[in-house]
């Protein structure tokens, strides 16, 4: 899983979202990294609505993701 620490470019393979508590909705990525690994991300909701399969983030150190 993506921490808040580390920096990373990538692009959305996958969108999913779950109910993995029972009461609060968790809104994942899964991202192939500019060196082909693959992670996933947690991301707030305004940005995962933004973000279609094939779209580009950026992750800065410190910072959430956004799109670049």
């Amino acid at each position: 899983m993506a921490t808040r620490e580390n920096t990373w470019h990538g692009t959305v393979v996958r969108k999913s979202r779950a109910l993995f508590d029972g009461s609060n909705l968790y809104r994942r990525l899964e991202l192939r990294l500019d060196d082909g690994t693959l992670i996933k991300a947690k991301v707030d909701r305004d940005l995962w609505k933004q973000l279609s399969v094939g779209d580009r983030l950026v992750k800065r150190e410190g910072e959430d993701p956004q799109r670049g």
